[in-house]
């Protein structure tokens, strides 16, 4: 039998319309990867063999008695344990939440289900998606698979390492602030932020309401378009999600072609502190954009350099206000203080809290409930969000002028496991690409266009609201070029894991 595993999912999916294999060999060749190789990587923090297998063997039932189906009814997908599942564990990578099980599932989630995609099981991630490395999660560091020493990107690193290494073939992540894109570029995986509001948030365990979106995650562009299309749409128990059509994420990633196309590339994102390495590769990619028909166009997006600035203290105010549930009164850990006979409810929660959560989370509860504070709300929320307007107004401005922007998807390529979890702010400065289009709604591509020092590096599209598509047919232009350019695929350059036996 072929190795099923080496195969983008729109392969999978024709091979399974044609009849040459079935969802259960699919599923059963993925479950055998993850136990063969997750013990190096740590991608995921819970593997769900029988379910995965149960709904494999009902979507085969279904394509042999001639239902019509899905176009992905059949491959099966990874989830970021941020999600709601019905059934499995859904910790955030915390000890706040671990084992507890949702009564109910995510709308991502159960669009998947509905599009008959068996769940292999749920992915590691930073404590409560708050990290750029996925080192902060309660249940060890996710490795990256090109070099098991580094950090595989952040807070989505276990869904980006999956797809990496060949345990899924697609993969659900969230992006507050690059959480889908930078583990992307770090990993040499396809990583899409949609627009804010084009993928239903109910179920999703919120970080930063207002910044939060869920994406996919995946080898190809068009994997990714795919993924996509089964994920958006308009939601009513989503008070923020869009009553709008989903862009058409697939034939624009079947048409890549960029004739025309006017392409961006932003002045403040590319300077000091982007590694040479990185940047080579990315003006390699516009490069290859012109020779196909782009034009490359010079833009400037002036506040972008105060969007760190601005998302820090947004994102923490957001954190303090919705992790305020976890009381240790109606779910997840609940601790009593040592020494204390008859605890007060404020007692228990203050010894829940602290046992609960790590350091990271500890550190952006006590920055944002110091923003929120009285006397100090205005000179530090209220002013962020007066940036954040003009970061929308930057990006508008720019958008009259091109199609698409662009830029380097993270300064670097991955660090050594360690390398920074003792300067927060190093690592906070690696999502300095990614933050702006959070902060403005507006959705982001980021795909793998070569290697520096032997290991990825990514650049990033970005496009007006709902305009996701855009970004879909220039990414999957860029990827043709490259591919060409190169003989290859890009994930066929992934090295090869130690298989366990």
């Amino acid at each position: 039998m072929s190795d099923l595993t080496r195969l983008s999912a729109a392969e999978l999916a024709d091979s399974l319309a044609s009849g040459q294999t079935t969802s259960v060999e699919i599923t059963q060749q993925h479950l055998d990867r993850i136990a063969a190789v997750d013990g190096q990587i740590n991608a995921f923090l819970h593997v769900d063999p029988d379910g995965a297998l149960a709904a494999a063997a009902e979507v085969d039932r279904r394509r042999a008695a001639g239902e019509d189906l899905a176009a992905l009814a059949g491959v099966p997908v990874a989830v970021k344990d941020v999600l709601a599942t019905t059934g499995l564990p859904t910790t955030c990578g915390s000890k706040m939440l671990e084992g507890w099980i949702p009564p109910y599932d995510a709308t991502v989630v159960a669009r998947l289900k509905a599009a008959g995609m068996p769940i292999l099981g749920k992915t590691n991630m930073d404590e409560f998606a708050m990290g750029s490395s996925t080192e902060h999660s309660a249940y060890g560091p996710t490795r990256n698979p090109w070099d098991t020493s580094r950090i595989p990107g952040g807070s989505g690193g276990g869904s980006a390492a999956a797809v990496a290494a060949f345990e899924a073939p697609l993969a659900i992540g969230t992006d507050t602030g690059g959480s889908i894109r930078q583990p992307g570029a770090v990993t040499g995986t396809v990583g899409v932020k949609p627009t804010y509001g084009g993928v239903s948030r109910y179920g999703l365990v919120a970080m930063a309401s207002s910044l939060d979106q869920a994406g996919p995650v995946t080898r190809t562009v068009l994997d990714a378009a795919l993924l996509h299309e089964v994920m958006a749409g308009h939601d009513v128990r989503d008070s923020t999600s869009l009553a709008a059509e989903v862009p058409p994420v697939v034939a624009a990633a079947r048409r890549a072609d960029v004739a025309g196309l006017r392409v961006g590339v932003i002045t403040e994102l590319g300077g000091e502190g982007f590694e040479p390495g990185v940047r080579a590769r990315f003006d390699e990619s516009l490069e290859l954009l012109a020779k196909a028909g782009a034009e490359i166009v010079e833009v400037s997006c002036p506040s972008f350099e105060h969007a760190l600035a601005a998302y820090y203290l947004v994102m923490p105010s957001e954190v303090s206000s919705n992790l305020a549930k976890f009381d240790a009164m109606r779910y997840g850990l609940r601790v009593s203080p040592e020494g204390v006979v008859d605890p007060s409810a404020e007692q228990v929660m203050a010894a829940s809290r602290d046992a609960g959560f790590g350091d990271e989370v500890k550190r952006r509860i006590i920055l944002g409930t110091y923003a929120l504070s009285s006397g100090y709300y205005d000179a530090y929320y209220g002013s962020a969000q007066k940036v954040r307007t003009l970061i929308a107004q930057d990006f508008e401005n720019a958008f009259a002028k091109v199609d698409v922007l662009a830029s380097p998807t993270a300064p670097t390529v991955a660090w050594p496991l360690g390398e920074k979890l003792d300067d927060p702010l190093a690592m906070y400065l690696q999502d300095i690409a990614t933050i702006p289009a959070n902060l403005a709604g507006v959705p982001g591509i980021s795909l793998p266009v070569g290697l520096s020092e032997g290991l990825p590096v990514g650049l990033q599209f970005l496009a007006p609201a709902l305009g996701d598509d855009r970004l879909y047919n220039a990414g999957a232009a860029l990827e043709r070029l490259l591919t060409e350019r190169d003989g290859a695929a890009f994930a066929s350059l992934i090295p090869e894991l130690e298989v366990a036996r």
